[in-house]
């Protein structure tokens, strides 16, 4: 039976670029894994108590989500030919992700403030490392999504160069990409919420 498949899709699949995001994604899966299992390993092996994760990190998860809804919308508007909504929608996701920096060092410090360090014990450490390496990505991405947004702003100032710009092949395929980098980032974070979350009350 074959599948349905357009060469579009086929295209988009063995695409370099996708191909070394799908590189990228692994090798982040394999890092919190690792350092997920790591925690549970020592946890048990050392009978070293569980960290509480504060209650902005569950904060910091709807922000997220919210940054991953408005990337959503900006590639709707990005495909339904909507400039205005493309550009804001954009400017959303941005202003969310900076939001997430923000409300995720506030967190940090409250951690700090109630006594609790990086070196307090191994899992408390776990957690600080763990949080600083998503935040990293999360940083790593905001450039992109400036570029997207700085791009949008400067080249879509009438009707022709709008209709260049979202008529070209290599900016959908950008988009999307991101996107996929964004949802991947998000799920990561639910993750790690609900794996810090079930080690403490188990």
């Amino acid at each position: 039976m074959e599948q349905n498949k357009t060469p579009q899709q086929d295209e988009f699949l063995f695409h370099p670029k996708n191909v070394q995001l799908f590189i990228l994604l692994a090798g982040l899966s394999f890092l919190f894994l690792a350092l997920t299992v790591s925690y549970i390993y020592i946890r048990v092996t050392n009978g070293v108590a569980p960290v509480r994760l504060p209650l902005l990190f569950l904060l910091n998860t709807v922000i997220l989500l919210g940054s991953s809804y408005t990337l959503i919308r900006a590639k709707r508007c990005y495909l339904g030919d909507d400039t205005k909504g493309y550009q804001d929608n954009l400017k959303y996701t941005i202003w969310l992700s900076l939001l997430f920096m923000v409300m995720q060092t506030i967190a940090w410090i409250w951690l700090f403030s109630n006594n609790i360090h990086l070196n307090s014990s191994t899992t408390t450490g776990f957690l600080y490392v763990i949080s600083f390496v998503h935040l990293a990505h999360v940083v790593g991405g905001l450039p992109f999504l400036y570029q997207f947004y700085r791009t949008a702003k400067k080249r879509m100032v009438d009707p022709v160069t709008v209709l260049v710009y979202f008529s070209d092949p290599e900016k959908r395929l950008k988009l999307r990409l991101l996107t996929i980098y964004w949802h991947f980032l998000d799920i990561l974070w639910i993750y790690l919420v609900v794996f810090f979350g079930a080690n403490y009350l188990v």
